[in-house]
C-alpha cells in the first residue's frame, strides 16, 4: 500500500505535512536515489533519504503516534537549545530512536501547565492550526479585577498587533486581596496572547497556567516537570477528535482552579 510522501514523513514525526512539502521543494528528500517531488507516493519497498540520511518508514504510516502530557514549570523554554543556557522542556522527555518529539504550541518562559508533545507532525498541525479552532483553557491570576465593561470588551475582542483577539469564555475564579483568578478559553495560540489581552484592558497577569488543550486536561496529580504518556486508546480517541481517526471517548472532568496565595 502506497501513500503520499509528505504524509508519510509527517506521520514519522519529522514535522508537519506543510514542513515536509517545503523540504521536498528544497531538494532535501530523495526517494530511491532521485529527488522527491510533491505528491509522490511511496510504499514499504522505497528507500527514502532526508539530507542524505536514510529514514525508515516501512511502518510509519500505520504506526500509532505517541502523545505526552507534560506539566511545564515556570522557567523552562520550549526549545531544544538556548544561547542563554536556560533549561529546556525537552530534557525531561523520553528518548526516541527513529522520530522526534514535536511540541504542540508553546508556553512562554513565565507560564506553566499543560504542554503536549507528539511524534506525529500531522497531529501536531491539526492541534495547532487556527483552521481547526482547538480550544485552549487557562487559569489566569491578575492584579486587580475585571469590570463588567472590561469583561465585555475581552469577549467582543481587543486589538493585538492590528488583529482582533477575544476570549470564547471568561469565568470568575475568585481570590482575595490584590490577586484575582479567572478561567479563560481561546481558540488560537498567538505569542503571549492571553497576557497581551489582559494588558489591553489595563490588567497585568501575575500567573498563567494552561489547564486544557482540546479535550486533554492537565492531570491533577501530574507533578511539575513530569510527563504522562497517553494510552493507545486515548491516542486513537484524540486522532478521531481532530479528524484523523475513527474512535471516540468521553471528555474528562474539569479540574478546580488552584487556590490564590
Amino acid at each position: 500500500m502506497s501513500e503520499r510522501l509528505q504524509k508519510v514523513l509527517a506521520a514519522a514525526g519529522l514535522g508537519s505535512r506543510r514542513e515536509m512539502e517545503a523540504w521536498i521543494r528544497a531538494g532535501r528528500v530523495q526517494v530511491n536515489g532521485k529527488p522527491a517531488v510533491i505528491g509522490q507516493s511511496v510504499g514499504p519497498g522505497d528507500h527514502i533519504f532526508v539530507d542524505g540520511k536514510p529514514v525508515r518508514l516501512h511502518l510509519a504510516a500505520k504506526r500509532m503516534p505517541r502523545v505526552l502530557l507534560y506539566n511545564k514549570p515556570e522557567g523552562e523554554i520550549v526549545s531544544r537549545s538556548d544561547p542563554q543556557g536556560r533549561p529546556s522542556v525537552f530534557r525531561h522527555l523520553p528518548p526516541l530512536r527513529t522520530a522526534k518529539w514535536l511540541a504542540v504550541g508553546r508556553l512562554d518562559l513565565n507560564s506553566s501547565g499543560l504542554l503536549l508533545f507528539t511524534t506525529s507532525g500531522e497531529l501536531a498541525n491539526r492541534l495547532m492550526h487556527p483552521r481547526y479552532e482547538v480550544e485552549r483553557e487557562y487559569a489566569v491570576r491578575v492584579m486587580g479585577r475585571l469590570t463588567p465593561e472590561q469583561t465585555q470588551q475581552l469577549r467582543e475582542g481587543v486589538d493585538i498587533d492590528g488583529t482582533p483577539a477575544r476570549f470564547e469564555s471568561i469565568e470568575d475564579g475568585g481570590g482575595e486581596g490584590a490577586n484575582h483568578w479567572y478561567h479563560v478559553v481561546i481558540r488560537e495560540g498567538r505569542n503571549r496572547e492571553v497576557r497581551r489581552m489582559f494588558e489591553a484592558v489595563g490588567l497585568m497577569v501575575s500567573r498563567l497556567i494552561r489547564v486544557r488543550y482540546g479535550s486533554l486536561r492537565l492531570p491533577p496529580r501530574l507533578k511539575r516537570g513530569k510527563f504522562l504518556e497517553l494510552s493507545r486508546d486515548e491516542v486513537a480517541a484524540l486522532l478521531q477528535e481532530v479528524g484523523l481517526g475513527a474512535t471516540s471517548r468521553p471528555a474528562r472532568p474539569r479540574p478546580r482552579l488552584p487556590e490564590s496565595r
